[in-house]
């Protein structure tokens, strides 16, 4: 199998399409004694897979920003590109680049994806890999803790857990650190988006499903240094669907992928039962104020 993916990759240059990888296959696959092609075919068709999900688009740069959309283009995608939670990631050497967990879905099954761009120009599509990757809803941290990426994910489709790693794109171990307490969120606990450093630790705006498949938005801290120590939690949703935000596409839903503070003030941008967008604005200290 490597012998193979290695002469297909040397009939390439270090950039290319999709067209030029199978053409570049099927040049290889002839070259073959007659009896290996048959034994190759599955080795093409996962090389194939594995590289549509793997690939870079370039924007043009005198495009508008908003002419500047990601849309669903391999197999995994055909249902959507779901959920992207961006962050600015702070590396230790000063440099700066948006990263963002999001989710592809074909219709039936999900895969956890990433993206990568240091200037909204050029993006990168990179497969998330490892054990502690498997199921949706992860968010990077903004910046390495103790030397390492750190992670929050739901792996159980339940409770919340945080995942270290010494590169990016691989994830192999996990650890509980939030179970649901309270009816509003007793069905299911998620992230709304990557954790925001504080003075006062890590702020994470999450979501609880709680009775009748209601989401609401709440908020947890975790400690600065070690992100496994839960160290406040609200006991009440910071925002729930009211009388005009309960019917929609996907009704009884308040939910957001991404915060920041600013000037003192939280932001939380959110999607109302997936017809519309607003956001919601209150003091950060009175947020922390609030935790138990």
């Amino acid at each position: 199998m490597g012998d193979f993916n290695q002469a297909v990759l040397n009939g390439l240059p270090d950039a290319f399409t999709m067209a030029e990888l199978r053409a570049s296959i099927d040049r290889t696959s002839k070259q073959l004694p007659e009896g290996e092609q048959e034994t190759t075919k599955a080795i093409a068709r996962q090389t194939l897979m594995l590289a549509s999900s793997n690939y870079e688009v370039q924007f043009k740069a005198e495009s508008a920003l908003s002419e500047r959309v990601l849309f669903p283009v391999t197999p995994s995608q055909s249902n959507g590109i779901e959920d992207a939670r961006f962050v600015l990631f702070h590396e230790d050497d000063g440099t700066r680049t948006y990263y963002a967990t999001y989710t592809a879905y074909d219709g039936k099954m999900i895969l956890p994806q990433f993206l990568e761009t240091s200037d909204f120009l050029r993006f990168k599509f990179i497969t998330l890999n490892g054990p502690a990757v498997e199921n949706k809803g992860m968010a990077l941290f903004p910046r390495r803790i103790k030397g390492r990426y750190a992670m929050l994910g739901r792996q159980d489709a339940e409770n919340i857990y945080v995942m270290f790693s010494d590169h990016l794109h691989f994830w192999q171990t996990m650890q509980l650190i939030l179970e649901p307490r309270f009816p509003w969120e007793f069905i299911q606990l998620g992230n709304c988006g990557s954790p925001i450093e504080t003075e006062a630790g890590w702020l994470v705006i999450s979501h609880g499903v709680g009775p009748m498949r209601k989401y609401c938005i709440g908020a947890f801290l975790l400690d600065r240094d070690d992100p496994t120590k839960v160290i406040g939690r609200l006991p009440e949703p910071l925002i729930k669907p009211n009388a005009t935000e309960r019917d929609g596409y996907v009704p009884n839903v308040v939910y957001s992928c991404g915060s920041l503070v600013h000037g003192g003030r939280l932001i939380i941008p959110y999607g109302i039962s997936d017809y519309a967008t607003t956001f919601a604005t209150l003091p950060l200290d009175q947020v922390l104020a609030a935790m138990e």
